[in-house]
């Protein structure tokens, strides 16, 4: 494989010619590469199955994280531990490409790795690492964890990725049309590229377009500009020069602000999103446009294509037979980890996505009379499975996380497992009969877990945030809490009203539905099966944004 002058290996389809580079901090394109979190992971990583599919000029630049997010173990009495493995990966392939890069105004060795298209039907992933002999101790570990708690390393993680990320299409000879970056992680790319083309920010914008994933403060990253400059962040220039070029005059750089100012477009992942975003950068001048492209997952991935066959043929036996087999087939993975032998034929719950505050994932546990009551009724029983990975140093989720493992302890019927990547997601997709997402609105930029949900038999039962609002009507493929005057309400009122509504949605509607109108749940769950499939296919999504941000 010949990586000078470098052309995407497969023949490109001429409406998608444009070369682009994505560049993401993380991939979950299959399960055995392990260098991703979780949502804007998921994301990446059907974008880059779709613009496969699709025969897309785009090719995707990313890190090799040696020891990934970090693998998910127990301690002795269950609850969560944290461990540092090494991860191997004899399918990547060593392009032998190795340059040097400026980090803390010292050369820094970058070795490139690739995944090559056919090895998971992606486009192709260009992933940088800095675990080479070359590298002192201290830059090795740029490329150790994903998402480092240490604040310089993880500047120097946003350095490697956008400048090591930029310097590698001109080592390839790749030059792309657009950079594309998911998320601001990648920014330094652009001072990397204004140095290119000799200080002149016009060509800069014309190359640069920008995703923003998060309403989040904690998404939106801020670093003292004086730790940045002293880390080689802005490629030479001075502290002035950048409040200058990127007219905020804070010493806190504000990587997302500087991304929608270098940037001719940018978007929100979800129509809601949009509007959110456009509220809240809407205070500040000059500005790109932010349009709206709604996150989707790669349907070809992740649906389970026996429930489709079952559903256009019109066989709801063997709807019914699949989705009961596929429910006891994720149930061993529930006996394997806690000892409890969980029952197919009973309602099941999840909730399984990463652990943030925002997310609430004990919220339906808050309610203790109700939450007791709804466990141990024998008319209409219920099974609910918790999983999911908190941030190693968010110290809240993290705690949020052991309750529920120390509350499960009292029930037959509650469990909380452990390893949410991406195979257990799909399982844990597959054991539900209701899908549960409760975040804060409107602090959900899109929240993905849900489509795949859909695409296997899952039905969504959700707060009204998100991807949400363009998908659930609520009793015909799904269940939605209605939104309250939620700006209006201070965070404990809003939470209280949404546990109320979702238990008497849960109580009134849900349960009695599945229990003594099973052919109803049973055309919800296809109405979801069937909406899910176009709309929020990742190929739609891929060729959006060919069409409103590449164009």
């Amino acid at each position: 494989m010949s990586f000078t002058n470098y052309s995407v290996p497969y023949p490109v389809d001429e409406r998608y010619a444009k070369k682009i580079a994505y560049f993401s901090m993380e991939f979950a394109t299959h399960q055995p590469l392990k260098i991703y979190s979780g949502g804007l992971g998921f994301l990446a990583g059907s974008h880059l199955r779709s613009a496969y599919e699709l025969k897309q000029n785009l090719v995707g630049i990313g890190i090799l994280w040696k020891y990934g997010y970090y693998d998910q173990e127990r301690h002795q009495d269950q609850t969560l531990d944290v461990a540092w493995n090494e991860k191997q990966f004899s399918f990547l392939e060593d392009t032998g490409i190795k340059f040097q890069i400026n980090i803390h105004e010292h050369p820094v060795w970058v070795k490139v790795l690739y995944l090559n298209p056919e090895t998971f039907k992606t486009a192709p992933l260009f992933l940088l690492s800095t675990d080479v002999p070359e590298n002192d101790y201290v830059s090795q570990t740029i490329t150790h964890r994903l998402y480092d708690a240490n604040v310089a390393t993880k500047v120097a993680q946003f350095i490697l990725l956008g400048v090591g990320g930029a310097k590698l299409m001109d080592v390839l000879g790749f030059n792309p049309e657009l950079y594309h970056l998911n998320e601001a992680h990648g920014l330094s790319a652009a001072f990397y590229l204004y140095n290119k083309f000799k200080n002149n920010i016009v060509e800069v914008k014309k190359r640069l377009v920008f995703t923003t994933h998060t309403p989040e403060e904690a998404g939106n990253e801020k670093h003292d500009i004086y730790l940045c400059h002293k880390m080689s962040y802005f490629c030479g220039l001075s502290v002035e020069e950048v409040k200058k070029l990127y007219a905020h005059d804070s010493d806190q750089f504000n990587h997302s602000l500087a991304a929608l100012r270098f940037a001719h477009i940018a978007n929100g992942v979800s129509q809601l999103h949009g509007h959110v975003s456009r509220a809240m950068w809407g205070k500040y001048d000059d500005i790109c446009p932010i349009i709206s492209i709604t996150n989707a997952q790669n349907w070809r991935y992740w649906a389970d294509k026996q429930l489709y066959r079952f559903a256009e043929a019109g066989d709801d036996y063997g709807i019914d037979d699949r989705k009961k087999y596929l429910k006891k087939r994720a149930f061993e993975i529930v006996a394997d980890q806690t000892g409890k032998i969980f029952n197919p034929d009973v309602f099941t719950i999840v909730w399984a996505r990463r652990f943030a505050g925002y997310k609430r994932a004990g919220l339906i546990t808050t309610a203790e009379a109700r939450f007791e009551k709804l466990l141990s009724n024998t008319k209409y029983p219920v099974q609910i499975i918790w999983a999911g990975k908190p941030y190693p140093v968010d110290h809240p989720a993290i705690s949020e996380f052991n309750q529920l493992v120390h509350l499960s302890k009292r029930y037959k019927n509650v469990s909380v497992l452990i390893g949410y990547e991406l195979g257990l997601s799909k399982r844990m997709k597959q054991a539900a009969d209701c899908w549960l997402n409760n975040p804060r609105v409107p602090r959900e930029a899109s929240g993905t877990s849900g489509m795949t949900a859909a695409m296997n038999g899952a039905v969504n039962f959700s707060t009204d945030d998100g991807w949400i609002p363009e998908f659930i009507n609520h009793g015909h493929n799904g269940f939605v809490i209605p939104k309250a005057d939620y700006a209006n309400m201070a965070t404990h009122e809003q939470d209280e009203y949404d546990l109320n509504k979702l238990y008497e949605i849960l109580e009134d509607e849900i349960l009695p539905l599945y229990y003594e109108n099973y052919s109803t749940w049973r055309q919800v769950m296809k109405n979801g099966m069937q909406d899910v499939r176009f709309q929020f296919d990742s190929n739609r999504m891929a060729d959006e944004y060919y069409q409103l941000m590449y164009k």
